[in-house]
């Protein structure tokens, strides 16, 4: 009797404190073109998703909700990461929610950076600011990364042509990383 392979997880975060939001809008698009490259189990969380209290609690002492959105990174088979762009940085707390992740569950997990921006000159967080902090938990990151500014987007939709083609390629590149990821996870299984 042959076992049939589990789709594989992935979870698109987006790292708004709001809903509706751009972020949430751009992690989703990817995670759609992934699923159209691909069948998939996509998840899409925000941050708000957390709940109350995220940003006072330990680990041990997370808030039911904020728990869960930790465990599904953790568990993930590649993640798809978005923050919108404050003061030239990442958000604050979403920065917060990767401060909970065990890093050993991130090593070697596929994964895609997006952020959001009121302008150009945020378009480099995502190379200068989540780069460096996905590569501390030594991920496999997708080469193409994606930034939206607020012209880029309408209606919750991507409406500029090169940055749907960069979403295009980094949906591409993740579900090649994804392939090995599970082809290395097989083998170290075995």
């Amino acid at each position: 009797m042959s076992v049939k392979p589990s789709l594989p997880r992935v979870v698109a975060f987006s790292g708004s404190a709001k809903r509706p939001s751009r972020t949430r809008d751009l992690v989703a698009a990817v995670g759609a073109e992934l699923g159209r490259l691909r069948r998939i189990d996509l998840t899409v969380y925000d941050l708000i998703d957390a709940g109350p209290g995220l940003g006072a609690a330990l680990r041990e002492d997370l808030p039911l909700p904020a728990a869960h959105l930790v465990a599904a990174i953790e568990g993930a088979d590649a993640l798809i990461v978005g923050t919108p762009v404050y003061q030239g940085g990442y958000a604050g707390l979403f920065k917060h929610v990767f401060d909970f992740v065990d890093p050993a569950k991130m090593a070697g997990m596929p994964v895609v950076l997006t952020a959001t921006g009121g302008g150009l000159r945020h378009a480099l967080v995502v190379e200068h600011s989540l780069r460096p902090l996905f590569g501390f938990f030594a991920a496999h990151m997708a080469p193409t990364s994606v930034y939206a500014g607020p012209d880029d987007m309408a209606d919750g939709r991507i409406t500029d042509v090169l940055v749907a083609a960069r979403l295009a390629a980094a949906a591409v590149e993740l579900a090649a990383l994804l392939d090995v990821s599970r082809v290395i996870g097989a083998g170290a299984a075995a």
